[in-house]
């Protein structure tokens, strides 16, 4: 290995991005010097100015070259490109490693499966992703999950758990997988790095990724006043007015927290009913009644105004009293206009990360969750395929809770232990007859 470059990563307070960039370093053995911006505006200037002007973290530099936020890290662990930056590539294939089970995710379905496939003397390989802990790293407060009556913070949680499924076996490994190939047995499993493995069985607990509207000025605008992380970038928008695009739980949390730093935080949702739990519009009324959050129904974005230097201007909303205004454009009914705001944030649902199992067979609908056996009894978490299983938000676009995701990754582990103790039993039985007929 070259002599190792310099690493430089700017973070702030409580931003679970900057944990995962921090994760991705220390996996790979590489030491880096860390800057937190929070707090201090010489060094936040500093890292605006060397990021060419994005006001999000974290920011990642190699020898003062700019790698940018976590995205752009993360995306060139996956071509491979990240370990060539830091020295790290060798020359030489390596061989095919043979897994008895791989989970693909960390997240607390990938976990929990870990800990009990660990547990199981299954020895799993768990395959991190391009968002190591899920979705619930970007969750300040996980008030809900039981065990913890003061409440716990979704990154807390999760590297609990992490250190758990370590503690029963489980190994942890930065990547992502790109395909699998499930017209052979033993499966296998290719990278997106070039690794390769084969596993006898697969557990799919790869969660689902934040999704975006496609509007005009969003792809230019995205980590320049436009974010979907609010625990993330809040604090970098200090006493603007914000707005939040969405009505679920994901929405309304976001809005609440964002009261810690917005001036006020405008909610624009595109029906006149909102999708979240009572807990969470109770605790959004609140704040309205303080002056602190104003709620938008029946209104939708369609386009984010700004620039990367100066950031988010202003957005065009519209709004029509029968909800989902963007499809009564033509309704005379329908109002546009322009709404000043200096931070955008986006809480409108997430797409499942199930990409990499087209073409093995495996049943999808069509926004790609994954269909399972379900029902009553063991197997509930089979495929279609036998030995590829399904855990967590992959599966479950309805209830998509921790504890529930939680409880599908125990099913998953345990379903896959039986599956594989199916494998041997057959597999020795297999032997056993071979060796009988040779006598």
């Amino acid at each position: 290995m070259s002599e190792q470059p310099r690493v430089e990563i700017y973070t702030k307070t409580q931003c679970p991005y900057c944990d995962k960039a921090k994760d991705l370093f220390d996996s790979k053995g590489i030491e880096y010097e860390t800057y937190n911006v929070t707090g201090d505006d010489e060094l936040f200037e500093e890292m605006v100015e060397r990021a060419e002007g994005r006001k999000t973290a974290p920011e990642v530099f190699i020898d003062d070259e700019l790698i940018g936020g976590w995205d752009e890290t993360a995306a060139l662990e996956e071509t491979g490109e990240l370990d060539e930056k830091l020295g790290l590539v060798t020359d030489g294939g390596s061989e095919t490693e043979h897994r008895k089970l791989i989970i693909a995710g960390t997240g607390i379905a990938g976990l929990t499966a870990a800990i009990y496939a660990g547990r199981g003397d299954n020895q799993p390989l768990v395959i991190e992703g391009d968002e190591p802990g899920g979705q619930l790293t970007l969750t300040t407060d996980v008030a809900n999950y039981p065990g913890f009556p003061e409440g716990i913070s979704g990154p807390d949680l999760v590297n609990n758990m992490k250190e758990q499924a370590k503690q029963f076996g489980a190994e942890l490994k930065n990547g992502i997988i790109e395909s699998v190939d499930a017209d052979q047995r033993p499966f296998r499993v290719e990278l997106t790095n070039g690794d390769v493995y084969t596993a006898d069985a697969i557990i799919a607990a790869s969660g689902a990724s934040a999704r975006t509207l496609g509007i005009p000025g969003e792809d230019e605008l995205m980590g320049y006043g436009l974010s979907t992380c609010a625990t993330c970038d809040g604090a970098f928008f200090r006493d603007e007015d914000m707005l939040v695009v969405g009505g679920g739980d994901a929405a309304m949390e976001e809005a609440t927290f964002l009261t810690k730093f917005a001036d006020t935080v405008y909610i624009a949702h595109r029906r006149e009913e909102f999708r979240a739990e009572q807990y969470w519009i109770d605790r959004v009324h609140e704040k309205v009644e303080e002056g602190e959050i104003e709620i938008m129904k029946n209104t939708e974005v369609t386009e984010i105004h700004g620039s990367q230097e100066a950031g988010v201007d202003h957005v065009t909303l519209v709004e029509n009293e029968q909800g989902h205004p963007t499809d009564r454009l033509d309704d005379p009914e329908t109002n546009e206009f322009e709404f000043d705001v200096g931070a955008v944030f986006f809480a409108i649902g997430h797409t499942p990360n199930t990409a990499y199992l087209e073409g093995t067979g495996v049943t999808m609908d069509d926004e790609g969750y994954l269909r399972t056996q379900g029902g009553d009894g063991g197997g509930q978490t089979e495929t279609d395929v036998p030995g590829i299983f399904g855990a967590g938000d992959v599966v479950d676009y309805h209830y998509q809770q921790a504890v529930t995701a939680a409880g599908m990754g125990s099913k998953a582990a345990l379903d896959a232990d039986e599956y594989l103790e199916d494998l041997e039993r057959a597999e020795s039985s297999a032997e056993t007859e071979a060796a009988a007929a040779d006598d």
